[in-house]
């Protein structure tokens, strides 16, 4: 078993993956044209040539990353394709100097065992603006808010290293 970067190639068996838990709110929809646009976005796994899990990094800078549209198939469960793929997300998190990795879930047993913890949605809300609003179970939302790293301080906000530049108002010109 092992992970990979996803391919255009890879988009329909992602679509298939990600489709088997979108009737039931576990997984948001996602469509094909949508996980092609994203396909550097995602990793995959592959057990003898099949592609048995997926997952995506989304990230919204620096300071945060999302884990997201992540499943493995029923035959792959409890089989380690899980950790692999998390691991894999991860890795590509830490490439990108990525400070904190948030998800949203209904199994967080699984995510602590890999050394996520628990938080209030509320701090995380770069992704509650970009997925809350469409979520099928906005108003009851069952899932749990983890994150690994360390939280941000200013979410949302450019993190600038250096003062932001002094703009200079000109006077208008006498007629």
């Amino acid at each position: 078993m092992r992970a990979r970067n996803a391919r255009l190639p890879d988009a329909l068996a992602i679509e298939q993956l990600i489709q088997v838990h979108t009737g039931d709110g576990t997984l948001l929809p996602r469509s094909f044209s949508e996980i092609c646009e994203n396909i550097r976005d995602f990793i995959v796994v592959e057990a003898e040539g099949e592609i048995v899990g997926c997952g995506a990094l989304h990230l919204y800078g620096m300071h945060l990353a999302e884990i997201r549209s992540i499943t493995v198939s029923a035959n792959s469960k409890g089989k380690g394709a899980g950790r692999v793929l998390v691991n894999a997300l991860l890795q590509e998190a830490k490439h990108q100097h990525v400070t904190c990795v948030c998800l949203f879930t209904r199994i967080p047993e699984f995510f602590a065992r890999m050394g996520f913890l628990t938080a209030e949605k509320e701090a995380l809300p770069d992704k509650m603006l970009k997925d809350c609003q469409r979520c099928p179970r906005q108003n009851a939302c069952d899932e749990i808010a983890m994150y690994v790293g360390a939280l941000p301080r200013m979410v949302g906000a450019p993190h600038r290293s250096h003062p932001a530049p002094q703009y200079v108002t000109i006077a208008a010109a006498q007629p």
